[in-house]
């Protein structure tokens, strides 16, 4: 592995970061473009809808798929890519939502509403939008420090459920050709099979670790009020 990949500098994780912030805006380009060139189909709408919501969920498996990546190879840095990756989730999910409500729906609540309600792929899909909302608003390294690590780290720890809504929401949505949604609920499921498997052996180090030997616990002194 080239040593530049294995302990890149300060700038090089800075160009890092920038060619992922481009890549990430691309899909969004080719739509916007698409819009102004009149190449987005019959329904332009619908074309953006689809494709910024299978964004979100691409984005979302990409950020999940950054712990095992980092384990597995020893890039340490790939963690400082994971925050980027989270918040373009949530931008394409934010781009998703309101072309639903403002382009399909023209802002129509009751209608909406009663989208919501009726239809199981919008319920579970305005769900996981609900969902990432805090996740984005927590994204920040003062919202760490206000929050406190563990505090923090239960919240963001929603993903996994926001990611399962995803794929049911795109399940759901799609009805006859599978294969798409299938391979995405099978990347989850090894992502979130790799992470309980990890807390299994944590589990097992744990106990496998031998009590404290007698002789070398501190004997308990009782203070008893006269």
């Amino acid at each position: 592995m080239p040593n530049f990949l294995r302990a890149p500098s300060g700038t090089q994780i800075a160009l890092i970061k920038a060619a992922v912030f481009l890549a990430c805006l691309i899909p969004a380009v080719q739509l916007a473009l698409g819009w102004q060139h009149d190449t987005l189909g019959a329904n332009p709408i619908e074309t953006i809808t689809r494709a910024s919501g299978e964004w979100t969920l691409r984005l979302l498996l990409i950020t999940l798929a950054v712990s095992p990546l980092r384990r597995y190879t020893g890039l340490h840095w790939l963690l400082r890519l994971r925050r980027m990756l989270g918040l373009f989730a949530f931008a394409y999910a934010a781009a998703h939502f309101t072309t639903y409500v403002w382009l399909d729906q023209f802002f129509d609540w009751q209608a909406i509403a009663r989208d919501i309600l009726d239809r199981p792929f919008i319920t579970v899909g305005f769900a996981a939008f609900v969902l990432l909302i805090p996740l984005a608003a927590t994204s920040s390294n003062a919202a760490i420090r206000c929050l406190g690590g563990r505090r923090w780290q239960s919240l963001h720890r929603s993903i996994y459920a926001i990611a399962i809504l995803a794929v049911v929401h795109f399940w759901w949505l799609v009805k006859a050709d599978l294969l798409k949604p299938f391979i995405y609920a099978l990347i989850l499921a090894a992502l979130l099979g790799l992470r309980a498997w990890w807390r299994e052996q944590e589990r097992r180090r744990q106990l496998s670790v031998p009590p404290p030997a007698k002789h070398l616990e501190r004997p308990v002194i009782r203070i008893v009020q006269k």
